[in-house]
């Protein structure tokens, strides 16, 4: 396993990290859970990530009870959660970035993950409901309260993490250090383009997500939806609807040769493929079965062969990159 900083920060990561995303909660129980991080952790992975929203906090739950029958070091690990859409509870004040949502949803997520602190906290989205200084000023509460150790953003736009950064600096607060967005071989625009600012002027680091297209970019969904995919889940239509598209599907396989020239998978082609990029810290990424995690592990390997010629060759089927 590599580690990188996260952007200017001194912290670092694994290269690869695991994600509960989908899985935790919705598609595998705790031994299961218990399996793949473990997996992941003996693999090298550093970084587990995590959100109050994931399976209505069961996520951050099943997590957590694998931390503690585990018994690793906490010091060797770098855990993080994100707050925004809630946990499932009732109330006008149960989500969003207000001082009240942030404080009683850090407090939430740490009894879930039955933790002291995490090490990353992300506002999950931009909330256009409440002050920008008022967030700021609770995530550094919430950091000089040694609840978190650094704060990022989420998909959030460039104008607003910037916004966020100049709120923090003008009062003397904890700025911003990272982003969580969705990168990958069909999403490139905001990692690319929209966020190179972000990363020139504050050294922002990415914890990116999604990196297979919610499995498109694993060649799964080539002949149809298999049964037990993430797109047959109840809440995850928009799978079906949105990210399986002819289009891709046609790309899916012609890339498939590319990683058949490589000795590889196509979906380690695909994480190696996000590795490539210098702004990215880590690459999340997820697995209903600890054979999948080892799976994904090497795309290590695959990075080094992704050369000019063969990333011109995944240029030339993809045609999206960003001018």
């Amino acid at each position: 396993m590599n580690y990188r900083r996260l952007g200017r920060a001194g912290l670092k990561l694994s290269e690869l990290s695991f994600g509960a995303w989908v899985t935790f909660g919705n598609q595998v129980g705790d031994d299961v859970a218990f399996e793949c991080m473990t997996a992941a952790y003996e693999a090298g992975v550093n970084f587990f990530d995590n959100a109050e929203a994931y399976a209505g906090g069961q996520a951050e739950s099943m997590m957590g009870k694998v931390l503690k029958r585990a018994g690793w070091p906490r010091e060797e690990l770098v855990i993080s959660t994100k707050l925004f859409w809630g946990d499932g509870s009732r109330g006008p004040n149960a989500t969003g970035l207000s001082h009240k949502h942030l404080m009683e949803g850090i407090n939430k997520s740490l009894r879930r993950l039955q933790l002291e602190y995490v090490d990353l906290l992300f506002c999950h989205r931009a909330d256009q409901n409440t002050p920008i200084e008022e967030t700021v000023r609770a995530m550094d509460l919430i950091i000089k309260q040694g609840k978190a150790f650094y704060w990022g953003t989420s998909e959030w736009s460039a104008a607003e993490i910037m916004r966020a950064d100049a709120v923090a600096r003008q009062y003397g607060l904890t700025p911003p250090t990272m982003e969580q967005p969705q990168y990958n071989m069909f999403q490139r625009e905001r990692v690319e383009k929209e966020l190179a600012p972000v990363f020139r002027e504050l050294g922002y680091g990415t914890t990116v997500f999604s990196p297979l297209a919610s499995g498109v970019l694993t060649g799964k969904y080539n002949d149809g939806i298999p049964t037990d995919s993430r797109a047959t889940l109840k809440g995850y239509e928009w799978v079906k609807n949105e990210v399986i598209t002819p289009e891709r599907i046609a790309k899916v396989k012609q890339l498939e040769p590319i990683a058949a020239d490589l000795g590889c998978t196509l979906a380690q082609m695909a994480l190696a493929w996000c590795l490539k990029n210098p702004n990215v810290s880590t690459v999340i990424t997820g697995a209903s079965r600890p054979e999948q995690v080892r799976d994904n592990m090497q795309a290590l390997a695959v990075a080094p062969k992704l050369t000019a010629e063969v990333m011109g060759r995944i240029e030339a089927v993809l045609g999206n990159k960003p001018k």
